[in-house]
């Protein structure tokens, strides 16, 4: 068994175990694995291990990585998307965690109409007020999700956030039940379609513990599946 498949093995286990300690069944959260800047090889590694759903930063370093592995991988775009690459976004991705701003919206409606698609996408939700990270301030969310009723071919299906990071990973657990609260808020007002599931994606390698204990129904893992991550080139 490779380094790949056991850390996938060990991170199901503890997912498993904390979910049922949460009174939550396993089968609620999906294992995003953040494959940003490692090889297709590593990819290939962890699909062989049973895992088929993966997080990617770069739009073009997805669109290479869907081209090699085609229809045996689920891509999520978990970056800061430009306008410009929305064309190249909407062809490649399975979900968009990332919509911000409805210039984003606008553009990824306009290529998933030419291309007849349609797009599961969530909200990202800057809760922490951080300039350096993207996302919309809690306040406007309702605004983004209500102007997003007018293009149908994004299906919004949840809310996304990256808490500001702390050593304490329970430090993070009021930001998590925020985006609960704020989710839970917009499908009762039917902005996400009064959806059974509404999606939650929260948590990282350090916190996702508590992210689950939270909630969340995805959540985004690099290091502890793939290693230290290679530096940029």
């Amino acid at each position: 068994m490779s380094i790949i498949a056991e850390n996938l093995e060990k991170l199901r286990q503890s997912i498993n175990d904390i979910a049922l300690r949460s009174n939550r069944s396993p089968d609620e959260i999906q294992l995003v694995a953040v494959s940003k800047r490692f090889a297709v090889t590593a990819m290939e590694e962890a699909l062989e291990a049973g895992q088929a759903v993966f997080g990617e930063n770069y739009i073009q370093e997805a669109a290479q990585k869907k081209q090699a592995l085609a229809d045996r991988v689920k891509l999520h775009f978990i970056g800061h998307l430009q306008s410009n690459k929305a064309k190249t976004a909407a062809d490649t991705c399975d979900m968009i965690e990332t919509i911000d701003r409805p210039k984003i919206v606008r553009s990824l409606h306009k290529h998933l109409e030419n291309a007849n698609r349609h797009l599961d996408v969530l909200v990202q939700v800057n809760l922490g007020g951080e300039s350096q990270k993207s996302g919309i301030l809690p306040r406007d969310v309702e605004s983004l999700a209500t102007f997003m009723q007018d293009y149908p071919r994004l299906r919004l299906r949840g809310l996304m956030t990256m808490p500001p990071f702390t050593p304490d990973p329970e430090l993070t657990r009021p930001y998590f039940r925020t985006l609960r609260a704020l989710a839970e808020q917009l499908n009762t007002k039917g902005l996400l379609g009064n959806l059974s599931r509404v999606e939650l994606s929260m948590g990282m390698s350090h916190d996702y513990h508590v992210a689950i204990e939270e909630g969340a129904t995805l959540i985004r893992i690099g290091t502890a599946i793939f290693g230290a991550r290679p530096p940029l080139s």
